[in-house]
């Protein structure tokens, strides 16, 4: 899928906040950069973190909440 349609995707998925996704892919990258597990049912070894992130969050793998 084109990254253009992945953040789409994300995007129904925060309500359209734009700086909601893009903290919250920062945050799952961090994540995923420091050892977490990847929840993609795919081989992610030649992604960057960024878009393994983004690729969750549109699946519906990570709910992205905002947080008071």
């Amino acid at each position: 899928m084109r990254t253009e349609q992945l953040t789409a995707l994300a995007l129904e998925k925060v309500d359209y906040d734009k700086y909601l996704l893009a903290n919250a892919v920062g945050k799952r990258a961090e994540e995923i950069a420091n050892g977490a597990k990847s929840l993609l049912e795919r081989d992610t070894s030649e992604m960057k973190y960024a878009d393994i992130a983004l690729q969750e969050i549109a699946e519906g793998k990570i709910t992205v909440s905002l947080e008071g």
